[in-house]
């Protein structure tokens, strides 16, 4: 949620929200629609698609070649094999906040209105497509970090004295101050989230807000009510304790990590298989080299048929692949334009099937480098993505205060096919 207040003004009755609902559409729809394709690297270029109606979508994956094939006599015939995915969306929001005084004192200027809002309308954007991005490379439960089981809860959770929680396995990016998270307990042992319980629920009652984070030590300070951590104070939060973000514990659509952890089970209601699994490298904390990602992207393409066209990694292991590269010529790539407004660049990688471009992503984890083709990621939406106004304004008025508010977002659902991509995880840092 973003908020703006625009200041002191004086009140023109005559205007309200609604009659500024064609000015946002004009200025901000198509503006908030390219930051959504264009903002974050991996984000910006998979397939997005903007027809998922129905309870579910059926897509139809075929997990063999089809046909008989011999010798000497005609060979019998056999049907490949198919089975249906299914993918069901999932409601992602962001929600901004608009003093009423500013919309009325900017009622009869569309410049004025265009300049009050703008700040607030593009940092809801920012912060969805961050949240977005984040979601892409987790797991669909949303948890952002586990405690640390040893070091003591300390504060009350108050302005003045916020609670104090040390973290473990935490990724930088995606913990932000002025984020509201919620305690989750009873998870299973990591790298499994699933099996807790969100404290609150998907209500409001037990939000914390993150006021400030330490990234030297994952020390998180938090303000809010917490019945839960109340009674935690003086003992560290369990291991099998963490945080995630509002509402969404185990409600976020399906992201490369939750792929990646596929082993058992079904993934898109596809069970696990040889050809509907993603191709893991463990790493065993060792340092990236180049027959690791030699072997990585050979792997994939014996098992999918189609080599990797993208290698996305976090900073700290793109600083390490270019100590590892210096020796070797690296070129340029030319830009990949994402709908005639944000360009990608990065360097590319010499394998043994050609160059293969390497960029870098924030919210990838710090410990993996992703091999991924671009192509069998989709993300299918319900119509009408964007920015709500079913009830003919952008702005509908908050409950029980002088403000009104925006909402950006819809509902979506990842498809990201297992065989077609491949990681090496835990790498040194």
């Amino acid at each position: 949620m973003s908020q703006f207040n625009y200041g002191s003004g004086s009140a023109d009755p005559a205007q309200g929200a609604t009659d500024q609902t064609a000015l946002f559409k004009i200025n901000y729809y198509k503006k908030s629609e390219n930051m959504y394709n264009s903002f974050n690297v991996l984000h910006g270029r998979v397939k997005k698609k903007y027809d998922f109606s129905g309870r579910q979508r059926f897509v139809s994956t075929p997990l063999s070649f089809s046909g008989g094939v011999g010798a000497a006599v005609i060979p019998q015939a056999n049907a490949g094999k198919y089975q249906g995915a299914i993918i069901e969306s999932k409601k992602m929001y962001a929600s901004a906040k608009i003093d009423r005084e500013s919309i009325k004192a900017s009622a009869n200027n569309a410049g004025a209105f265009v300049q009050a809002t703008r700040e607030t309308v593009q940092k809801t954007v920012e912060s969805y497509m961050r949240n977005c991005s984040r979601v892409l490379f987790g797991d669909g439960s949303g948890i952002l970090a586990r405690g640390d089981g040893a070091t003591n809860i300390s504060g009350t959770g108050s302005v003045a004295t916020p609670f104090v929680v040390r973290l473990a396995s935490y990724h930088l990016e995606d913990i932000e101050e002025k984020d509201f998270v919620q305690l989750v307990t009873g998870m299973a042992a990591a790298p499994d989230n699933s099996g807790g319980t969100a404290e609150g629920g998907i209500t409001k009652a037990n939000l914390l807000e993150v006021v400030a984070f330490d990234e030297s030590t994952g020390d998180i300070s938090l303000v809010g009510t917490s019945p839960a951590l109340t009674l935690l104070i003086g003992s560290p939060l369990p291991a099998t304790s963490g945080f995630c973000m509002q509402s969404s514990y185990e409600a976020e659509p399906i992201g490369l990590g939750a792929v990646e952890k596929f082993t058992s089970g079904t993934l898109y209601n596809i069970a696990y298989q040889r050809r509907w699994s993603m191709t893991v490298q463990d790493a065993g904390a060792t340092g990236i080299t180049v027959d690791k990602m030699n072997n990585l992207m050979l792997s994939v393409e014996r098992k999918f048929g189609k080599v990797p066209n993208m290698i996305v990694c976090h900073y700290t292991q793109f600083r390490n692949i270019l100590a590892l590269l210096e020796d070797q010529k690296v070129y340029n790539l030319p830009n990949r334009n994402i709908k005639g407004n944000l360009s990608f660049q990065g360097v590319e990688f010499m394998s043994t099937r050609g160059p293969v471009g390497i960029f870098v992503d924030r919210f990838c984890p710090e410990d993996k480098i992703y091999f991924l083709n671009d192509n069998f990621i989709e993300l299918h939406h319900r119509p009408d993505f964007g920015w709500f106004d079913d009830d003919g304004t952008v702005f509908l008025r908050a409950a029980d205060e002088d403000s009104y508010e925006a909402r950006y977002g819809g509902y979506w659902q990842s498809f990201i096919t297992p065989t077609a991509h491949g990681v090496i995880s835990n790498l040194a840092k």
